[in-house]
């Protein structure tokens, strides 16, 4: 479960994107060009201490990107080269926001959601003391397993930053697809899919393999 917060963000997470993404390898888009969003979908930190969650975004006229972010409220050792930026969050305060792939909280929640087949977190406001549901802005789906007693996932030995992102753990090998619906099949093992508005059918957004 997600429990997200009503709050205003300055810059928003669309502006860091739009100043972080022309300097990707894997970015496909015009540039100078502010980007908008497809969807996006989360998963939970077990611990309560990153948010984490995925965008689509790109140029309205380009394609579509796949950005894992991850919001922790302090820097992460050793990540500066996947900082994507600061946010000042009128709940939270200052939150720094990373290029997911690099951090180990992402790696284990993406691992999960697919080896598990448990997919997206539900998504939570909290309102006045109570919860209300937030409806999903695209659909995602997991295929090929589905193992309760998926190894559990520690550090980030190596990232290789392509247009298919490789994420290599100490038990898990991860793929990240940064342009969807734009290369060849992945790697044998369990997929996360998604389709969003404009987008008829679902395509392979991450891959997962136990070593």
């Amino acid at each position: 479960m997600a429990l997200l917060h009503r709050a205003t963000l300055r810059p928003t997470k669309l502006d860091l994107l739009t100043a972080w993404l022309p300097d990707r390898r894997w970015f496909a888009g015009p540039t100078g060009v502010e980007v908008v969003s497809r969807g996006a979908y989360r998963f939970d930190d077990p611990a309560g201490e990153v948010g984490i969650e995925t965008m689509l975004v790109g140029a309205p006229d380009g394609p579509v990107h796949h950005v894992p972010l991850t919001y922790r409220a302090a820097p992460l050792d050793g990540a500066d080269a996947w900082l994507v930026g600061t946010t000042e969050h009128s709940v939270l305060g200052r939150r720094w926001v990373y290029d997911g792939c690099a951090d180990p909280v992402y790696a284990a929640a993406l691992a999960h959601a697919i080896l598990t087949g448990s997919g997206q977190a539900e998504q939570y406001f909290e309102v006045d003391g109570r919860r209300e549901a937030r409806e999903p802005t695209m659909t995602v789906v997991v295929d090929g397993v589905a193992d309760a007693q998926a190894p559990t996932v520690g550090a980030v030995r190596r990232v290789v930053d392509e247009d298919r992102t490789l994420i290599d753990t100490d038990t898990v090998e991860l793929v990240v697809v940064r342009r969807p619906g734009a290369g060849a099949d992945g790697p044998a093992g369990g997929t996360l899919s998604g389709r969003w508005d404009g987008r008829s059918t679902a395509v392979p957004l991450a891959y997962a393999r136990t070593r």
